[in-house]
Formats: C-alpha cells, structure tokens, sequence
C-alpha cells in the first residue's frame, strides 16, 4: 500500500535532525570554550545540522560524536566515529573514554554541547572499574532477549558505566551543559534517552540487582560483585553538579505521529492516535491492535472506515526460538494471524531508524491476503511465530520494507488502515 508507505515516511521525516536541531539550537557564549560531543544513531546528522545551525561569528564547532556502523554523515569540524549496536565494541569505548576526556578539560565558563538519540546507550560505552567490555556485552545480550522494556536495560547499563546516568555531565562540572535530544523512549523521560549520561539517574545498584534477578540473569561473577559492593552511586537528582544542565527534547514519537495524522487527514483518511508510549510483548500487542481494528471494521467505532489507527512506542520480543526478526516484524506477524485475512486492513510497522532489531529491514507491510499467500507457499505463519522468525516470513512474502538507515530514531511507528468495503466504495 503506497499510502501507507508515504505515511511512515512521513512521520520519519518530521523528525530528522535537518528540521528539528535548528530550532532547538542554544545559546553559543563567545566567552569560554564550546565543545561538541554526542552518541546515537542520529547523532552524526544531529551534529551536521548543528553545524549548518552554527553563528558564522563563532569559532566552528570542535568535537567528536559517534553513531552506528552505516549511520555516518558528511562533517566539517566535528569528527565521527562509528560503532557497533545493539552490542557495544572498542569502538564505542574509544569514543566515550574520548568524550570524557573532552568533558574533563572544560571548566567553569566552557561549555558542553551533547547530542544524543536512541542506540546512546550501546553505542556510548565505558565499562565501570572493575568491568570489561565482555562483561557489559553478556549482560546486554541477555538483556536483550529477555523481553525487558528499555527503561530497565538502561538502568542496569546505567550501574556497569562509568559515563551513563549523569556520569558524563558530572565529568564536565562546573562547566556549562546543554543537550539536544531526539527520544526513542516510551514517555520520553531524559534520564532513559541513551542511559541519560547528562540526567540524574533516581535508579539504584538494587534497582538494577532486581532487574537481573526478574528476568532470571545470570551475570558475570565481576558484574554481581560490582553491583553488590560498589559504593559509587550514580549522581541523583538535587546534585548540584547537574545545576549548570539542561536538556532538550528536539524531537519524540509523538512528533512523528502527528505528521502522520496530517498526511493522513490530506487523502481523506480519518487519522487516530492510539498512543506514543505503546509498550508490551510486541505478538500480544499485534493482536491487541487487531481487536480494534475489527471494531472499526465492522461496528465503526471509534471511527468509521476509512480510518487509520497511528501508534508508537517501542514493544518487546523475548526470544524463545531460532528465528530472526526485530520486535516490529513480530507485532505485524502477530496482528495478521489475529485478523485472520480480515478484507479492508491493511498495516505497515517500521522502526524510524531503518533498523528492525539487528536486520536489514524498517518494517513490514500487512495486506489481507498476507495468510493466504503464505499457506500457497507452504509458510506457516504461527510456527514462524513460534520460532521467533518473522523476517524470515515477510522476507518469503517479499513484504519486507526497507529504507536503509534514515539517521533519525524516534522509535517504532506503526499505521493500521482500515478501508471502507469495496461495495460500499463503488457505490458512492
């Protein structure tokens, strides 16, 4: 369905960091020094508009950020290093034990200018004393496939780090901070946006104790002794440290979703956004989405055909099978089988990064005939779910969507288009 493509693409665009830095973008002293650091998927376009944004009277921006494999942009004065997500390489060290650096030789009267967007957490990685980059790498695996949210990865990342959670900004101190954010993050809370490095983290070495014992973690033995017997916190909030910061959302889901709803309402499609902090177990919310899009179809309610039902957010996949496929692919493979070929639903999930999970894909598309053309082809879509491969469905189906890395990352966005019967259609 083009219409549907157009509509994410849409929600992409309205938050790319060419249109939402400059209008964001802070007060540059002549006084002190002004450095220039950042960390995400969209941190490199984050620092090309920034540097596009910057007063031709001050000296040009110094600094270094470090985005994705893949996700690099074209800089003038500010370097780029890419690293490896979702698990975190030497790469990523090097670049954050170089931002440290950078944060510590400012002073009072300088200031700090940071960029950041989702995958900072992977991508700005400095194990803790003690730790190693093996150790934060298990615990990130394991994490990963455990089904927990993103607010309690971040945290126990936050409590292995020695720059998440406030970490960073202290290290600046007393020098000025400002950060510019794009949120990846259900409820858009800064201090879970890339594991918060310039936030005071209200998150303890318990909290993250408890997160590893709930989802049946076994850590390394230097992971459970460090988040046992270390004394060094996190800074919380009231540290005054922190009083010279201040962060930014520049961009979030909801931005995207409203971009969405106004393409959508210029076809004549009545838009309904369900939510820009849709969480859960991505099958059981696909199937959720497709209890409501039956309700429209057939009771017209909350809205009649034809209507399309906007959501975001970022859902959760525990890995049980062998399969492949990020959380979106498993939301749509989930909703098709609970619409079971319903005639007028069409539905396009994507994350806005270009990156579904791990693989090559956005997203994937939905049509009424998804399961039937599946069985044709001898493709079992409830085994698939099973084993936890829906890429390997969509890609069978040749329904994949693919857009290549969009260096923005505002989360997943999903569109559920419920058309009007084609009798009533023609007959109007």
């Amino acid at each position: 369905m083009d219409a549907l493509r157009r509509l994410f693409d849409a929600g992409v665009a309205a938050a790319h960091p060419a249109r939402v830095v400059a209008p964001h973008f802070p007060p540059i002293s002549k006084d002190g020094r002004t450095r220039v650091i950042g960390a995400g998927k969209a941190a490199a376009a984050m620092a090309q508009a920034l540097e596009k944004a910057w007063p031709p009277d001050v000296p040009a921006p110094q600094g270094l950020v470090v985005t994705r494999y893949g996700h690099g942009a074209m800089l003038e004065s500010i370097e780029c290093i890419e690293a490896s997500h979702p698990l975190p390489d030497a790469a990523g060290r090097e670049a954050a034990q170089r931002m440290v650096d950078i944060a510590h030789e400012l002073g009072e009267g300088d200031q700090l200018l940071c960029l950041l967007s989702g995958g900072g957490s992977a991508l700005l990685t400095l194990p803790a004393d003690g730790l190693t980059m093996a150790d934060q790498q298990a615990v990130s695996s394991a994490l990963l496939r455990s089904g927990a949210d993103i607010a309690d990865i971040n945290c126990v990342r936050k409590h292995l780090s020695a720059v998440k959670g406030g970490q960073l900004a202290v290290a600046a101190w007393p020098a000025r901070v400002t950060t510019l954010m794009i949120s990846d993050v259900a409820g858009d809370d800064p201090a879970t946006i890339a594991s918060g490095p310039t936030v005071a983290d209200p998150t303890t070495f318990g909290d993250a104790r408890a997160i590893l014992d709930r989802f049946g973690i076994d850590p390394p033995t230097a992971v459970r002794h460090h988040l046992e017997s270390s004394g060094q916190e996190t800074p919380k909030p009231g540290d005054p440290r922190l009083d010279a910061v201040e962060n930014i959302i520049v961009a979030r889901s909801q931005t995207s979703l409203e971009a969405m709803a106004e393409y959508a309402r210029s076809q004549g499609i009545r838009p309904i956004i369900l939510g820009d902090a849709i969480e859960g177990e991505a099958r059981e919310v696909g199937r959720v989405m497709a209890g409501i899009a039956r309700q429209v179809a057939r009771h017209h309610q909350p809205a009649a055909p034809p209507c399309v039902l906007l959501s975001g957010g970022e859902t959760s996949v525990t890995v049980r099978g062998e399969g492949r496929g990020g959380r979106n692919l498993e939301f749509l493979l989930g909703l098709a089988i609970a619409l079971e070929g319903a005639e007028t639903v069409h539905a396009l999930a994507g994350d806005s990064d270009g990156i579904d999970g791990s693989e090559d894909n956005a997203g994937a598309m939905v049509t009424p005939d998804t399961l039937a053309r599946a069985r044709r082809m001898g493709v079992n879509p409830r085994d698939r779910l099973a084993n936890n491969d829906a890429y390997g469905f969509f890609a069978a189906l040749g329904d994949l969507v693919m857009t290549g890395p969009t260096l923005t990352n505002v989360n997943d966005l999903r569109a559920i288009l419920i058309a009007e019967p084609r009798a009533q259609a023609g007959s109007q």
